[in-house]
């Protein structure tokens, strides 16, 4: 998973998943324009195993996340040199290179590692198939990620929200779905002609929040809330402490 090379970044001139639209509007007799991108809604599924007492997450390498991390890089301002024990400064990194777009094709050594682009999130997909429910969608989603057969009937509606509202306004759907080890029907992992490569994790119930409020691991706002959902609705149930 953890393998990127060759990496070229080229102007997104055409997709299937996102279009780059500005709109202008008056508001309150004032003249605005605004720029955004229309993409598809999504639905989500907070996942928690009763056999094993775990949640059930999805990890993979998110390349806009990447790409984040890599422009950190070349913003960040150069280190001043310091002094060694023995009074001799150290040598600067070279600046010439620093600059450089990704399109000028520099070495693997600036590039950050694979793993700044690799993050946590719940079971997810696009709403992409008219003719089929979003918990229908869901249900798909947890068997071609993470393996687990439910039924589409036996997924709870959590609630919904928008997401990226100042960019994509997209909403997206959360479910939370109970499955045991009886339900695991394949190791999931995606569906690699779609170009998916997913690793699933287990999170023990007792640990969840202390994962949640973690800042070194990197995952998605769904994580967070939904580990907090569940703290305050089905925790008492299981009668097992999420650590808060």
């Amino acid at each position: 998973m953890e393998e990127i090379n060759n990496i070229e970044v080229v102007p997104c001139t055409e997709s299937d998943y996102l279009k780059p639209f500005r709109v202008h509007y008056n508001q309150n007799g004032t003249k605005k324009s605004w720029d955004f991108m229309r993409t598809h809604d999504s639905v989500s599924v907070l996942i928690f195993n009763t056999t094993s007492h775990c949640f059930v997450l999805v990890k993979q390498f998110r390349p806009a996340v990447y790409m984040c991390e890599w422009e950190k890089t070349k913003t960040q301002p150069p280190q001043s040199a310091e002094k060694t024990e023995e009074g001799t400064s150290e040598a600067a990194a070279p600046e010439s290179q620093e600059g450089q777009s990704a399109s000028e094709g520099e070495s693997s050594s600036q590039w950050p590692p694979a793993s700044a682009g690799v993050t946590y999130e719940l079971c997810a997909g696009l709403v992409d198939k008219p003719d089929l429910s979003l918990e229908e969608i869901a249900r798909q989603e947890v068997l071609e990620e993470c393996g687990y057969d439910v039924p589409a009937s036996k997924l709870k509606r959590i609630t919904s929200y928008r997401s990226g509202v100042g960019v994509t306004g997209a909403k997206q759907t959360m479910f939370y779905a109970e499955v045991s080890d009886d339900n695991c029907v394949s190791a999931g992992g995606g569906e690699p002609r779609e170009g998916e490569l997913i690793e699933v994790v287990k999170v023990p119930l007792h640990e969840a929040m202390t994962f949640a409020y973690d800042e070194r691991i990197p995952k998605t706002m769904g994580v967070i809330f939904s580990f907090i959902w569940f703290h305050n609705n089905m925790s008492p149930k299981y009668k097992i402490s999420t650590n808060v």
